[in-house]
């Protein structure tokens, strides 16, 4: 098979590309806009970047008319967002906050997510989130225009809350214990409870 993507909409581009790039780890970015109304969503494009400035992007991608997310519409008013990790048991909350509600409508509140203070920046984390991180805006690459177009987020990490319950003996985290999913295409996801060790080549 040969697929040509210039032949093609965009949204069966998306459904090839999703299917081909997985699994993907979910950032579930918590945000606020200027009058303090805060907004939760997923994305499943992220990733970090590097360690020297830490730094990690995510992806939010345009609505199906064109208009930008309520995530990039707040961190473009305040520019701070957390960036939390989602093991298996968050999935059903991740889920619902996926939802499209209102601008300015809390998925904290409709979907009865707790929160807790942030210690560097101003959007609320997840209570339950085995990992957060506290990010201030480094850089928005707007990449495309109009529906299905994205907003590739930049952020510096200046902070990130760890679970005692997810750690091991070693003091580290320990992956049997996060038990995070990943994002498979359509309705699917994936979990990282099988693995394998490769010793990497010296």
């Amino acid at each position: 098979m040969l697929l040509d993507f210039s032949r093609l909409p965009a949204r069966e581009v998306y459904g090839w590309m999703t299917s081909a790039i997985a699994p993907r780890p979910i950032a579930w970015v918590s945000t606020v806009s200027a009058d303090g109304r805060t907004n939760l969503a997923p994305f499943s494009f992220f990733q970090g970047v590097t360690s020297n400035p830490p730094t990690l992007l995510f992806v939010p991608v345009n609505n199906r008319d064109g208009q930008p997310k309520d995530t990039i519409r707040n961190i473009r008013e305040v520019p701070e967002f957390v960036v939390h990790a989602v093991p298996h048991a968050l999935a059903g909350p991740m889920n619902a906050s996926a939802a499209t509600l209102p601008y300015g409508e809390s998925e904290f509140a409709a979907f009865n997510i707790a929160t807790v203070a942030s210690t560097k920046v101003r959007p609320p984390r997840v209570a339950a989130a085995p990992v957060a991180f506290e990010c201030t805006l480094h850089q928005i690459v707007d990449v495309g225009e109009g529906p299905l177009a994205a907003h590739v987020v930049f952020g510096r990490i200046h902070l990130v809350h760890v679970s005692d319950a997810v750690l091991g003996a070693d003091g580290r985290i320990d992956a049997g214990k996060l038990d995070l999913i990943g994002r498979l295409s359509g309705d699917w996801y994936c979990r990282t409870t099988e693995r394998f060790t490769v010793e990497r080549p010296r």
